[in-house]
């Protein structure tokens, strides 16, 4: 791409910067001695993405914990990252016996994860029914089920090319 445009008049060829171009300044210790700014962004990137993972992987933890903290049955973490259809990157799926339980789940996993991390959701849906709670917290999506809707929907034999990771009860 061009960012200039020469202009001959009476035999001598100017550089004039095209209208609305504006040219990017060398540093002051880039103009003294030629030498390119040391900060590389490669670096900056890689290490932008390790805090991304590790963000990422103690959120499921603490979700995991506070699951368990309100006795959430068979608490299962999905890694999605490897399939190319995957909408996240990890699933939590845990069930309870009650629609009262499975408030109080959603309900501690916010509080943990406000606290912790001091993310909240992006959106939660299924509180006001309380069969399945939806939680969306971007790169890991929670979902409680009733335990009788668990076993109709079985989400893990959907996605059963995952990673699993079962935590105790």
């Amino acid at each position: 791409m061009t960012t200039s445009v020469k202009k001959k008049t009476a035999g001598k060829t100017t550089v004039k910067p095209r209208a609305g171009v504006v040219a990017a300044k060398k540093p002051a210790a880039a103009k003294k001695s030629g030498a390119v700014p040391k900060a590389s962004p490669k670096k900056t990137v890689a290490v932008k993405k390790a805090v991304r993972r590790f963000k990422k992987s103690t959120s499921v933890e603490i979700i995991a914990q506070a699951l368990r903290d309100k006795k959430a049955q068979n608490i299962v973490a999905l890694d999605l990252t490897a399939l190319d259809a995957a909408i996240c990157n990890y699933f939590m799926i845990a069930h309870a016996d009650s629609g009262t339980q499975l408030t109080a789940l959603a309900d501690n996993v916010e509080k943990e994860m406000h606290e912790q991390l001091q993310e909240k959701p992006l959106r939660v849906q299924g509180k006001e029914n309380a069969f399945w709670i939806i939680m969306d917290y971007g790169d890991v999506v929670v979902h409680l089920f009733q335990t009788g809707w668990r076993l109709f929907y079985r989400l893990e034999e959907l996605w059963a090319d995952a990673v699993q990771k079962k935590y105790k009860d």
